[in-house]
């Protein structure tokens, strides 16, 4: 498969990763209201055969990759009497071809999980533009992955709305290196999540589909369950470590539940520059495909004489500890953010299944961290073999409570 002169002329050609999912279906979106500047080279997917399917007859990708291989070949089938010229590719080695393809511009790695880790390297080190929505592949690998970055020449923005609003409000010269033109700290937004309120003794009588609604944003089950435990805004503390050399000490969360101000940099000058929006993802996704310009997204205007108040508290956790219990990984370095994301994929999954309480979630994660000897990192294969480790640890840990 090889660009056309007109075509190199005319589109990006775009991978999206996690194509199903809330990011991915939002970034189609976008691309959908500027077919002129963009095509869909390749989509990407889990196991979602019936969406993948009904977004491959709309967007006619070159190639849709499935990470499930049976799940793969009932899309080639079902593509195959559509007379879809699609071509269908499976598991981790698929996603990273199209992440890496010479056709490819930019990939959009929205891929939840340890899954996207891979295949965002691959893009990396391709030198693709690559918007990154993915939170495990700065979590896992942060040091590999920035140093691939830099040495594929790839260009790196980050679509979380909290570390786009930050790149935003950065200095353009200086937007990946923290101390550089008077930065003195972020200020990271939460929303506090749908318990905000909740006393100690009410959050150990959460269930699953309380947790599952978030106050402001539409997201997917996992990053719900994520912010109702503040472990999403533990794990952009990770991620902001890593894309904008901050230390631990210069980073700050403060809750603002209107979800308003995205994220804020605050300058030596007494200067506090802040992103302010409605609650979209649609609006980093379009500034990262547009990047350095600024395309329409279909965010509706924000209206700052209805919002009318914005505030701010600092975060609780003692009654959240998964947000310090990031801290401390990050403080410990190495293979402890690894550890500390995968027990997590672990918990989360046992809480909407009602196998543990809301509360269980940081208890394992802290059980873990106690537990499973901490490493310094050598290689993608090591950091690998850490999430597996720590995964066998948080299963066992299950299966002796149930």
């Amino acid at each position: 498969l090889q660009k056309n002169d007109n075509e190199v002329n005319a589109l990006k050609h775009v991978t999206v990763l996690g194509s199903t999912g809330t990011i991915g279906q939002q970034t189609l979106d976008v691309i959908s209201r500027h077919t002129d500047q963009y095509k869909i080279f390749a989509l990407a997917a889990n196991s979602n055969v019936d969406a993948l399917l009904k977004q491959c007859l709309e967007f006619k990708p070159e190639i849709a990759v499935l990470l499930d291989e049976s799940a793969a070949l009932i899309l080639r089938e079902q593509l195959n009497v559509h007379h879809s010229k699609t071509i269908v590719l499976a598991g981790i080695a698929g996603l990273e071809q199209v992440s890496q393809h010479p056709c490819v511009d930019i990939v959009m790695a929205a891929i939840v999980g340890a899954a996207g880790l891979k295949p965002a390297i691959a893009a990396a080190r391709a030198g693709k533009r690559i918007l990154l929505a993915n939170k495990e592949t700065l979590v896992m690998a942060g040091s590999l992955f920035m140093q691939a970055v830099k040495e594929g020449g790839a260009t790196l923005l980050p679509i979380d709305s909290e570390h786009n609003a930050i790149f935003q409000v950065m200095p353009p010269e200086g937007a990946w290196i923290f101390p550089s033109k008077g930065v003195k700290k972020i200020i990271l937004t939460a929303s506090g999540g749908p318990f905000r309120k909740f006393s100690q003794q009410a959050l150990e009588s959460v269930t699953p589909e309380m947790a599952l609604k978030h106050p402001n944003w539409v997201m997917g089950a996992k990053i719900t369950i994520d912010s109702a435990t503040l472990m999403n805004k533990g794990l952009e503390v990770i991620e902001a470590h890593w894309l904008f050399n901050a230390k631990p000490s210069q980073i700050e969360v403060v809750v603002h539940p209107q979800s308003i101000i995205h994220s804020m940099v605050e300058y030596i000058d007494g200067s506090v520059l802040a992103q302010l929006g409605n609650p979209d993802m649609r609006t980093p996704i379009a500034y990262g495909l547009g990047y350095p310009n600024r395309i329409e997204s279909g965010v509706t205007s924000l209206n700052l004489l209805e919002i009318a108040k914005l505030e701010f508290e600092p975060p609780d956790t003692q009654r959240f500890p998964c947000l310090q219990l990031a801290f401390d990984a990050l403080d410990l370095g190495g293979t402890a953010p690894t550890i500390l994301n995968a027990v997590n994929e672990i918990a989360v999954p046992a809480f909407l299944n009602k196998q543990i309480q809301f509360m269980d979630i940081p208890a394992l994660i802290s059980k873990a961290l106690d537990s499973i000897q901490v490493a310094s990192v050598a290689s993608l294969e090591q950091l690998i073999e850490a999430d597996a480790e720590a995964r066998r640890f948080a299963l066992q840990c299950l299966m002796s409570t149930s």
